[in-house]
């Protein structure tokens, strides 16, 4: 009598192939991979997922609404500084775990695709944009509070936030300790300061 196939756990396939897409990138996991480290057959995958790409949007989706909601509770403290110092804190706990130093998911496993991925090239970026967006928005939302100098320009704080955070992924993924990216994020925080007004 044969034995029952093994149970699948969908949630946990799921986290396993997003660690593995958030590692490797799109492009470098091939489905041989993903039936590697997910341990059941293709087919399954397919049946389960869709296919790769969905898969991977899926992952992506994860990582976003789990391990990438920092950023969303970070801007939600009332204190326009506060709420950027928990943004960077919180992402470079992110981004140098051990065993598991791949910066930001949404930066790192997409940012180059070749022609044939140009739709989800075009997906990742724009999920980057809408953070950048956030951090504008956040801004303009602490100048209506009266916390910003009124000459103070909200999107182009929110861009220059959007390209420290966006660079702490890349330099933690490059291997740069937890030590050096929260010195980088104090000079980042300083530069704040001359917005800031003073009550």
């Amino acid at each position: 009598m044969a034995g029952r196939p093994r149970e699948f756990d969908r949630e946990k396939a799921l986290v396993k192939a997003r660690d593995f897409f958030w590692q490797h990138g799109y492009e470098g996991t091939s489905m041989s991979d993903l039936v590697e480290v997910l341990g059941i057959a293709s087919a399954r995958i397919y049946k389960a997922f869709g296919s790769k790409e969905a898969l991977f949007r899926e992952a992506v989706k994860h990582y976003e609404e789990n391990e990438g909601g920092f950023a969303v509770q970070a801007l939600q403290q009332q204190d326009i500084k506060a709420a950027i110092n928990q943004l960077f804190q919180d992402a470079i706990k992110l981004y140098t775990q051990v065993n598991h130093a791949y910066g930001c998911m949404v930066v790192s496993a997409a940012s180059a695709l070749s022609e044939e991925n140009q739709n989800l090239l075009d997906w990742m970026k724009q999920q980057r944009i809408e953070r950048v967006e956030s951090l504008i928005q956040r801004f303009e939302q602490a100048k209506l509070q009266g916390q910003l100098k009124h000459d103070s320009d909200p999107e182009q704080l929110g861009q220059y936030y959007g390209l420290v955070l966006h660079g702490l992924s890349v330099q933690a993924r490059d291997g740069y300790s937890e030590q050096i990216l929260l010195s980088n994020i104090s000079v980042a925080l300083k530069n704040l300061d001359q917005y800031l007004l003073k009550t």
